[in-house]
């Protein structure tokens, strides 16, 4: 066993990367995190990414530039236009990004869970209760973004924005570990729903990108193009953005997770399952028949 492997291995031991990960000033770190990664100074740099290569599965052959300014720019790497397939069939919700499948299913009493055994309410979520109304017999499905994968999160379908509220809160680690020991996380950690329409068939969806220990911040140019969703402090954003299936929304910078809701006119593909990794542009939701 290699060395690099007998250091994730001690890393992967639940207790020291619950330890490593949660039980540190996470707020704190993560705004020098936010502020380091983006030092572009030629060593700074060098060794910072070959430490983030070194603790995480990270694959660059794909991205559209070979190198990088600053860690931060080696995060939210774009990828080569034809590195992924977006699905067009119209009766196809897509995959929003790159991700591993965490928990998946139907939406029962405005609950949803975040893994078996721990539940949460889907109006704390997103912190209204008429937002969950619509979904109290929808769909839910979370998609987790590692550290080392693309951090970009695109429209699942041709779709409008209409708001976009941002709520402030923590930074826990969003790993399957943290899942398993903190109750309602995801509706502790900072976070900001985007309220979609579909084009074709006017079916609401919400987005729910949940940032997580270390850089933390959600981007989204259509809100801000200059700053991240939490500048503006708690609020709701009217909005009237366009995108196109695939068109890129936004991106983390660092990995994170996507809750995706859907009303009960979906139903999750065949062949998902929790644990599975799915790409950017697979078919995640499909319509069910007889419904709209």
């Amino acid at each position: 066993m290699t060395s690099r492997a007998n250091v994730l291995r001690l890393f992967q031991q639940e207790d020291i990367n619950f330890l490593l990960t949660n039980r540190i000033p996470r707020v704190a770190l993560t705004r020098f995190m936010g502020w380091f990664s983006k030092l572009e100074n030629p060593f700074v740099r060098r060794i910072s990414i070959a430490l983030w290569r070194f603790f995480c599965d990270v694959d660059l052959t794909e991205s559209s530039d070979a190198e990088f300014s600053s860690l931060h720019a080696a995060f939210i790497r774009r990828l080569r236009p034809d590195s992924r397939t977006i699905d067009v069939n119209p009766d196809v919700l897509a995959s929003p990004c790159d991700g591993i499948v965490g928990a998946f299913g139907r939406i029962s009493d405005c609950r949803a869970w975040q893994i078996k055994g721990f539940d949460y309410r889907i109006d704390d979520l997103l912190g209204d209760s008429e937002d969950a109304a619509d979904f109290r017999d929808g769909w839910f499905v979370t998609l987790r973004l590692t550290a080392g994968m693309y951090h970009r999160f695109h429209a699942p379908h041709d779709l409008a924005v209409e708001r976009v509220r941002y709520i402030s809160g923590d930074t826990w680690n969003v790993n399957p570990i943290a899942l398993k020991r903190i109750e309602r996380l995801f509706c502790k950690n900072e976070r900001a729903p985007i309220s979609v329409r579909l084009d074709a068939t006017g079916d609401r969806l919400i987005l729910v990108p949940v940032a997580a220990v270390l850089v933390a911040s959600i981007r989204m140019p259509f809100l801000d193009p200059v700053r991240g969703a939490r500048a503006g402090g708690e609020r709701v954003v009217p909005c009237d953005a366009h995108f196109a299936k695939g068109d890129e929304m936004g991106w983390f910078e660092h990995g994170s997770t996507i809750v995706m809701l859907a009303p009960s006119c979906w139903r999750p593909s065949e062949g998902l399952a929790e644990g599975a990794p799915v790409r950017l542009g697979e078919r995640l939701l499909v319509k069910t028949a007889g419904r709209s």
